[in-house]
């Protein structure tokens, strides 16, 4: 799975789900520059006041569609949330991180490695990986 990004470096490109009839990417250039085109347009869109971004904080998209609920209605609140959303984003990236390198170390995915601690939790763990990789000699 932490290999699937590179299939686009492969002979003949990458088949979205196996299906060749559907997004057939061949070019990871074509790709970047259509996701910073799209992703650019929208974004211009929105901070240039298009129907989600009229009278809105450039950097924080807000409004009804980002939050239904009302969750941010009170300052307070809404200063409380985004720092959280900052935090929590921060771990996320970290946590993924993680899987990264333990995929790297393992060469098994994160599914795998978890099923295999579960299986020996003194034989499998981040101990006896610094040491005993797959790609020590």
């Amino acid at each position: 799975w932490f290999k699937a990004g590179s299939q686009i470096f492969a002979e003949g490109g990458l088949d979205y789900l196996g299906n060749s009839s559907l997004v057939h990417a061949q070019s990871i250039i074509a790709v970047l520059g259509c996701q910073v085109v799209l992703m650019g347009a929208i974004e211009g869109y929105r901070v240039g006041g298009g129907p989600a971004g009229e009278g809105l904080d450039a950097c924080y998209p807000g409004g009804d569609y980002f939050d239904p609920l009302g969750l941010a209605d009170d300052p307070d609140t809404f200063a409380e949330l985004k720092v959280k959303e900052i935090k929590n984003g921060r771990l996320a990236m970290f946590a993924m991180f993680g899987f990264y390198v333990q995929s790297i170390v393992t060469g098994e995915g994160p599914v795998q490695n978890w099923l295999d601690h579960l299986e020996a939790p003194g034989a499998v763990n981040g101990l006896t990986n610094i040491y005993a990789t797959k790609f020590s000699p």
